[in-house]
């Protein structure tokens, strides 16, 4: 399979050749729904809690005597039955890590990045730099290619800090290199726009032989 590169001013420039099993496969559905799903629970932090009668504070003493007040017994102002008492069965921390194999996470993305490309979705530009940390010259780009309104993804072969402080305010775009976008960055946005050095590097990590 080849892309259309195009310059940054939406002119065709060149093309480039990927696999046909990394951008061209049929998706798996089944596999993409279990990554996104073990990212997402993988997100959480799990640290949401609840105090027991054993570590909430007081209660040391018997509140009142055994009998004589016509009342039910009661050992404990901490009693989970009492105001200020502790919690039954509540929220413990926990983590909700859930491990998929390299295989499936592959399988996965690869399902996203064939979708994506049978869709229309990828464009391939021959470089994206901007010399200064500039919002409105990152707005001014995305108009020259025609996908202003549109949930994108800028996927680069390498950490460029220019790029990424001039879209972090941006609440429809986000930046990253392309080997280290997951299942849900690829199916999340609606257009993938990658560099020359972005594509090669994810064609390479997702080729059937690795």
């Amino acid at each position: 399979m080849e892309f259309q590169v195009k310059k940054l001013d939406g002119t065709d420039d060149s093309k480039i050749m990927v696999d046909d099993a990394v951008f061209g496969m049929e998706p798996n559905e089944a596999v993409v729904h279990q990554a996104v799903q073990a990212e997402l629970s993988n997100m959480r932090q799990g640290t949401h809690s609840s105090k027991s009668r054993g570590k909430v504070s007081g209660g040391g003493r018997k509140p009142f005597k055994q009998k004589g007040r016509g009342m039910a017994r009661a050992g404990s102002t901490r009693s989970p039955i009492w105001r200020g008492g502790g919690t039954v069965f509540g929220p413990e921390p926990h983590t909700y890590k859930k491990r998929l194999p390299k295989k499936m996470k592959h399988v996965a993305r690869r399902s996203v990045l064939s979708s994506k490309a049978k869709d229309g979705a990828i464009i391939v530009l021959n470089a994206v730099a901007l010399d200064t940390p500039k919002t409105k010259m990152f707005v001014d780009f995305i108009k020259t290619l025609g996908l202003q309104g549109k949930k994108l993804a800028l996927l680069t072969g390498a950490v460029d800090d220019n790029l990424f402080f001039s879209a972090r305010n941006l609440p429809n775009v986000i930046v990253i290199p392309s080997v280290e976008a997951s299942t849900y960055d690829l199916l999340d946005n609606e257009v993938l726009v990658f560099d020359k050095s972005g594509i090669t590097l994810i064609n390479e990590q997702l080729s059937v032989k690795n």
